[in-house]
């Protein structure tokens, strides 16, 4: 019981990461961008209205929800999509629309049934 209390936790955590870095247009064309190229963080700076540290920020929320990857090469902070972390999303929101999808179906036999 202990150990799916963790994991139910830590799989929560995940989730909260993910719609945090999701919640954002910044950070949802930062993925897009990055899983097409990789761009360096001043890269990605110049193509926002906004200062260095304001993308820097909104990559760390990316990271943290491993949806990017960020190397260091040389002065620059290359970042990039992660695929295995995009994947992951991907799963957890899957589950999430079986889960609804067969929720919606229970209520409708519900409503049939009366």
């Amino acid at each position: 019981m202990y150990n799916q209390m963790v994991v139910h936790q830590l799989r929560e955590a995940e989730l909260d990461r993910l719609f945090q870095a999701f919640a954002d247009s910044t950070r949802r064309d930062i993925v897009r961008r990055v899983t097409v190229e990789e761009f360096s963080v001043s890269g990605l700076a110049a193509l926002y209205a906004m200062s260095f540290a304001g993308v820097q920020k909104h990559v760390a929320i990316l990271e943290r929800a491993s949806l990017v990857t960020k190397e260091k090469r040389g002065r620059e902070q290359i970042v990039r999509g992660n695929h295995e972390g995009l994947l992951k999303a991907r799963r957890l929101l899957d589950e999430y629309e079986q889960f609804w999808r067969q929720r919606a179906a229970r209520m409708a036999d519900i409503l049939t049934e009366g």
